[in-house]
């Protein structure tokens, strides 16, 4: 089957009340025994979300923004695939591809979308116009959960190329943070002649034991970033690579378990001095959060990591496709530009930004935008023959 297909969403009524009562009975923990933050969320961070959720949050408003933005389906590799798909008026728009991962959503580009197809409008050039693809991932927000193994990184990239073929887009830009980083440098890897360059937020760069013993102090500070998120701040993954069943049971029974679950990132990786909500907003945290709770999606988005742990994707020989990378400084796994030359000799564009962290494009919308602009502006009107 490859019909692409308009899929309007319409949570029943009945779900939403679920959800309230089951926020309103829900078993609180005793009070943490630290001051901040260092054994998980606070209880009065949690709590305060949980009854803002359950009192005053909107889901109509989220479910009328994902209709407006082009909601889609289509079945690949046996699985349903939603997606979003907005094309751009420009006559010169080239297709983007934009990959989110965990505990990311199709939700996080949304600020993007209008900069990006209609550039004009938000103050741009028309020549940095792009038609926008956004899937959810396997498993993830409202795409089919996989019924067996095998739903990799390495598959999601062909299922992604199938995606774009299908919409019409022969070739075609991709971009990603988190496991999209991963979705992209996969999808270059294994079709240079379509994808024509790729942007992320995350790199997925990784210091060898020499470059690590001649790092320079600014590098020195980057290998430590990663140390400590490895040793402090990773529990949830380490669950998810092994046990992804286990935390299931709880995440896809308790609303307000799944909320800390997810909230623990934005509180650990995002940029803020104290407060996770001044970074992201409470409503955008909770949409995010929906698309895991509405369709049952917690266990089935966590299998990604157990997936990953069985078939590493992950390829350390130089990657000649274009690329670009964005270095936000609240982002705990970083990579320094000698780092990344060494690896991507098609370098297009490398730069550290001023502010924001792991949730780049929720964070910082407008600098995460012009980023992707100034990386695919150099190669964009290349003709075949003179790409790299």
């Amino acid at each position: 089957m490859s019909d692409v297909t308009p899929f309007p969403i319409a949570i029943p009524d009945e779900a939403l009340l679920d959800l309230r009562q089951r926020l309103t009975a829900t078993r609180w923990p005793d009070r943490e025994t630290v001051p901040g933050a260092g054994q998980g969320p606070q209880i009065e961070r949690i709590r305060a979300l949980c009854e803002y959720w359950a009192t005053g949050y909107d889901w109509r408003r989220c479910e009328r923004d994902l209709n407006n933005l082009g909601s889609m389906h289509t079945e690949i590799d046996g699985l349903g695939i939603h997606f979003l798909h907005v094309r751009s008026a420009e006559p010169g728009a080239v297709p983007l591809l934009l990959c989110h991962g965990w505990p990311g959503s199709v939700l996080e580009f949304r600020e993007l979308i209008g900069p990006l197809t209609d550039p004009v409008a938000h103050g741009g050039d028309a020549a940095d116009a792009f038609h926008v693809v956004i899937p959810s991932m396997p498993g993830f927000g409202f795409s089919g959960k996989p019924a067996g193994t095998g739903w990799n990184v390495a598959r999601i990239a062909d299922a992604w190329l199938t995606l774009m073929e299908r919409l019409g887009y022969h070739s075609f830009f991709a971009q990603g943070g988190d496991w999209g980083s991963a979705v992209v440098e996969r999808i270059s890897r294994a079709a240079p002649d379509r994808c024509r360059g790729v942007h992320v937020n995350l790199p997925m760069v990784f210091p060898t034991a020499q470059e690590i013993s001649e790092a320079t102090p600014e590098e020195q500070r980057m290998i430590g970033r990663a140390q400590h998120y490895q040793d402090e701040l990773d529990g949830y993954a380490r669950e998810q690579a092994t046990r992804p069943q286990t935390i299931g049971y709880a995440l896809s029974d308790s609303p307000a378990g799944l909320a800390a679950w997810i909230y623990t990132l934005f509180q650990d990786v995002a940029e803020h001095d104290g407060d996770p909500e001044t970074a992201v907003g409470r409503d955008e945290i909770l949409d995010d959060i929906m698309l895991y709770w509405l369709p049952n999606a917690a266990a089935s988005a966590a299998r990604l990591y157990w997936e990953e742990r069985q078939r590493p994707t992950f390829a350390a020989e130089p990657n000649p496709v274009p690329a670009g990378f964005s270095i936000f400084p609240g982002e705990a796994v970083q990579a320094s530009r000698r780092w990344v030359e060494r690896r991507y000799p098609s370098l297009l564009h490398y730069a550290q930004l001023p502010r924001g962290g792991h949730f780049a494009a929720l964070e910082q919308p407008g600098l995460l935008t012009e980023e992707i602009r100034t990386t695919f502006r150099t190669c964009r009107n290349l003709p075949e023959a003179a790409r790299p």
